[in-house]
């Protein structure tokens, strides 16, 4: 990797920033479930955290392109997420853990877009090798998810809070050594809205949501869905970091595969893959064997889908719209779609049960594979 790319500096944010996703994805629920919270308001919890995904990233995207700094404002972002987040540390009524989850997931969700924004600027012509950067995200996700797997079997969730706290600290601090971008080059480039409505590009966008809607029961029920069928906590712990494993493998051969597979066929793959994935968990969840396969293929449920969305991002948005591209992608799919998913889920896990939730997840990503079909990549 060129040697001007800060490839550590990136690195250790992107470390700490899935650190704090590996505390709260596989535990979170479990943690409100400890509370007292029912399906539905865990659900809601979950949907409202991913809710804030939807406006946050678009409005520090719109900030960022228009002052033409990024790194100012991930660090203002980060801090605030930190300051938030002190709340939990003492709060049990609901009403307040909602006020908390929108006041803290606010700021945390907008900061990563604009990261990956970074990342994408420092890398410029070598955006083939942001899958090398982005991996360590993967690696901070399997420490925290496998360190908490066992510190809450003995400890319990309410240490929870006070991990993630520290978590979010050492966040603010990664972002501390990150320098700013150069700028892009002032080359010719369409105006925003003449990008967003053309076909390939809507299409695009309802892609992403749907996958991350089919990804909804998954976020936020797997764990219980496991300990429901008697798996222990560092066992739930070792399945999610066997997808992160595989998540990493893909991302270390991602340059390799693109130079040998068309970017198309990968992405369809990826999301048919989806609905086998979906299938096996509500079905299967007594048979280890068959769960680990299932996690497998969060290679291509997850780590595909996103880094076929960098390379389909650079080539629909260019520079100059990287940051608003970046928002809208973080919004539609890890905030609106993860927001809708979680909710459905929540509204649905005990009278449908989980085999026909995580089915109609399967359906989804059916859905989905039929509207990525049309999409023509470079």
């Amino acid at each position: 990797m060129s040697a001007a790319v800060p490839y550590a500096r990136l690195a250790a944010f992107y470390f700490f920033y899935f650190a704090s996703l590996g505390a709260l994805l596989p535990y979170w629920s479990l943690y409100l479930r400890d509370l007292g919270l029912k399906p539905l308001q865990i659900g809601t919890v979950m949907a409202l955290l991913s809710a804030t995904k939807v406006a946050a990233p678009n409005l520090l995207g719109w900030i960022a392109d228009h002052t033409g700094r990024r790194i100012p404002w991930v660090r203002v972002a980060c801090l605030l997420a930190a300051t938030f987040f002190l709340p939990f540390l003492y709060l049990r009524d609901y009403p307040k853990l909602l006020a908390a989850t929108l006041a803290f997931g606010f700021c945390w969700s907008a900061a990563l877009s604009q990261f990956e924004a970074v990342t994408l600027a420092h890398l410029h012509d070598r955006i083939d090798r942001y899958p090398w950067v982005r991996l360590w995200g993967s690696v901070g996700f399997i420490v925290a998810v496998l360190a908490l797997g066992m510190g809450l079997d003995r400890y319990g969730t309410g240490l929870l809070p006070r991990v993630v706290a520290g978590i979010l600290g050492l966040i603010w601090l990664s972002t501390q050594v990150v320098p700013e971008p150069p700028p892009p080059l002032q080359a010719h480039h369409e105006p925003w809205g003449r990008l967003l409505w053309r076909l390939k590009v809507l299409a695009f966008l309802a892609v992403i949501f749907l996958i991350q809607v089919a990804h909804g029961p998954y976020y936020v029920f797997y764990s219980l869905h496991l300990q429901a069928h008697g798996c222990s906590g560092a066992l739930i712990g070792g399945l999610w970091t066997l997808g992160v494993i595989a998540e990493i493998a893909l991302f270390l051969i991602f340059p390799w595969l693109l130079r040998r597979l068309p970017l198309r066929g990968l992405w369809l793959a990826s999301i048919a893959l989806g609905a086998l994935r979906w299938h096996l968990i509500g079905h299967y969840p007594d048979d280890l064997a068959v769960l680990a396969a299932a996690q497998t293929l969060h290679a291509a449920t997850f780590a595909v889908n996103h880094a076929v969305a960098m390379q389909l991002l650079r080539q629909f948005f260019g520079p100059r719209h990287q940051g608003k591209g970046q928002a809208l992608y973080s919004s539609l799919s890890f905030g609106l779609g993860s927001m809708t998913g979680s909710y459905l889920a929540g509204l649905y896990w005990q009278s449908w049960g989980a085999a026909w939730v995580f089915d109609a997840a399967a359906g989804v990503s059916l859905l989905a594979c039929l509207i990525a079909l049309p999409v023509r990549t470079r």
